[in-house]
């Protein structure tokens, strides 16, 4: 079983910046694929970034492409969301997932939510106009 946990949400001004954390116990992420998505709501849970077990690989919604890095460190079992210029509309809940595999040079992110197989309990961000 992995167990995730965000940290790092908060209330930010438009314009700022913030960084999430998601950290993992119980198995190393070392082979994981890693997504984060937020919720706001009465709305669907929607994707915002993904990266592959290397971390050479990365993917973001249009939304906030450009604004938002994903990363990760396999030693520290930590992923993180580097997300800059923000917006209201990124005020949302954020949610860390994670699922293992697949490995390989070639290994694709995901970026749809029932690809996942393990969820964080989620860290509020509320971005002030």
């Amino acid at each position: 079983q992995v167990q995730l946990v965000e940290s790092g949400g908060g209330l930010v001004q438009a314009g700022g910046s913030q960084r999430l954390a998601c950290v993992a116990s119980g198995r190393s992420l070392g082979t994981y694929a890693m997504g984060w998505f937020r919720q706001v709501p009465g709305k669907e849970r929607e994707f915002v970034a993904a990266i592959n077990w290397s971390g050479r690989r990365s993917d973001y919604s249009d939304s906030v492409k450009g604004r938002f890095t994903i990363s990760r460190d396999n030693a520290e079992n930590t992923v993180t969301l580097q997300m800059n210029s923000l917006k209201p509309a990124d005020t949302a809940v954020y949610y860390c997932a994670a699922r293992p595999g697949p490995v390989g040079i070639f290994a694709p992110v995901f970026t749809k939510e029932n690809m996942y197989d393990y969820w964080g309990q989620g860290t509020q961000i509320a971005v002030s106009s």
